[in-house]
């Protein structure tokens, strides 16, 4: 398998990589297969009068704490995630609330579909799909709703979509690109190892050898450059932004707060102290819908971060460190992904926030020197210290516990990579055992407690 540190790291929007970016992308991806139909038969769409979306599972449950909802009325007005980021998006947002139709537009014609966001948009929650609980059916109906055409979408973590033939023609989790022709083709943690021993080379060297085998130096260099100018963006935003989260919670931001009492008094200030500051302005940044980067999922979006520029702000690190960083949790990432999965819709939180601590804990141990068996060990103790994890949050809102929860995760990552400098990288248990065991907890998991918020905390909290 080959996943890119390109696609694995991406800029995209808040509250969520499975419930907003997925969901905005398969809508646009609909859209554009309409379009493209209209072309080639223009005959076909003669009878179309109605165009719908029903959303099941996960997404019907806590869609619109998860902004689903206004992710799919943009995503079928043709805006991409990458592009919104530069917009007024609650405005733009508000004006198609009160739009009733969507355009398809061909050379040969432009054909007007009622699509009334407000009963067109459904939340289907006795219906979850057997291929995965993130799945959403756009359908097409002709005046007398009989259905013209059909798609059905699963939105699978990280902002990764698949239709219903793709998902039926997986091995694997997701759809990867085969490794078959990269320099060292690793699918696992022991084959990844054993490379690196063979041909003496560091982790993050044998990722960005198989980086170039599907594109250059001229994009991939400043595509990791991309990456962290927009992790380090959103840090700093969080860091100055203040006032009420939206949803309803009434979660106050404390990110900044934090950051100025630390800042007053740097030498009282502890590492934990600046993790948590940096991982919840992250957080908070995506909670209220602005630009994150999916580090690996937007509901972990800020474990990778506060790790990084920890090391940057602190420990002076080089561009070549962080694009190290970067590539060593990308190759760990990419294992998880292929192996398990990083969707809180499967498995749990322990598939996001605990693979985010995994590949920070690797990323981390890389720059510190560490051996391509300590990083592999670090990756598996903060993943270990993870394993049943639930996704319960209150009121279906990436807030509580999310939030917090990141800044937990950046410092078991922190922690993990410590501990396996501090060794020979020689340890009882496997991350590949580790994620495999995460996978088999994550299936015997109630789906109470996979982004349903039909338990947990999610049902222990009362309004006051």
């Amino acid at each position: 398998m080959f996943i890119s540190v390109l696609e694995l790291f991406k800029l995209g929007i808040g509250p969520s990589s499975s419930h907003t970016v997925g969901p905005m992308m398969a809508a646009a991806q609909f859209i554009q297969m309409l379009e493209r139909i209209l072309k080639q038969d223009p005959e076909r769409f003669s009878q179309a009068h109605t165009l719908r979306c029903i959303l099941t599972g996960s997404l019907a449950h806590t869609g619109r704490g998860h902004s689903t909802d206004n992710a799919l009325l943009l995503g079928l007005h043709g805006y991409s995630p990458q592009e919104i980021t530069t917009l007024d998006i609650a405005e733009l947002i508000n004006q198609l609330w009160h739009t009733q139709s969507l355009t398809l537009r061909s050379p040969n014609q432009n054909l007007s579909v009622k699509f009334n966001p407000h009963s067109d948009i459904l939340f289907d929650k006795k219906q979850t799909l057997l291929e995965h609980p993130n799945g959403m059916i756009f359908e097409v109906l002709d005046s007398n709703h009989q259905r013209l055409l059909s798609e059905t979408y699963f939105s699978i973590g990280g902002g990764f979509i698949n239709t219903l033939a793709e998902m039926n023609q997986l091995i694997a989790p997701i759809k990867m690109l085969n490794s078959s022709s990269c320099t060292f083709p690793f699918d696992d943690a022991a084959s990844m190892l054993t490379m690196a021993e063979d041909n003496q080379l560091s982790i993050a060297q044998m990722k960005f050898h198989n980086e170039q085998q599907f594109r250059t130096d001229e994009s991939l260099i400043p595509g990791l450059d991309s990456i962290w100018q927009g992790m380090k963006n959103c840090i700093e935003s969080g860091l100055k932004n203040e006032g009420i989260l939206p949803g309803g919670l009434k979660v106050k931001r404390r990110a900044k707060n934090l950051y100025q009492q630390l800042s007053a008094n740097p030498k009282e200030a502890h590492l934990h102290e600046w993790l948590c500051a940096f991982a919840m302005a992250v957080n908070e940044e995506n909670a209220a819908g602005h630009a994150v980067v999916t580090a690996p999922t937007n509901g972990a979006a800020g474990v990778i971060p506060a790790v990084l520029y920890y090391c940057f702000k602190f420990e002076k690190i080089s561009q070549v460190q962080i694009h190290e960083f970067l590539l060593t949790a990308a190759a760990i990432g990419g294992i998880i992904k292929h192996k398990s999965s990083i969707s809180g819709a499967e498995v749990g939180c322990q598939g996001e926030v605990g693979s985010a601590s995994a590949m920070a804990a690797a990323g981390l141990c890389a720059i510190k020197g560490g051996t391509p068996e300590q990083v592999e060990n670090a990756a598996e103790i903060a993943l270990e210290h993870h394993l049943g994890m639930t996704c319960d949050p209150v009121k279906g809102l990436v807030q509580v516990p999310c939030i917090e929860r990141n800044g937990f995760g950046a410092l078991k990552a922190y922690t993990a990579a410590s501990l396996a400098l501090r060794g020979s990288g020689q340890h009882i248990m496997s991350l590949d055992n580790c994620i495999e065991a995460m996978k088999q907890t994550g299936m015997e998991m109630s789906v109470k407690f996979k982004e349903t918020s039909l338990g947990g905390l999610a049902v222990n909290y009362t309004e006051c």
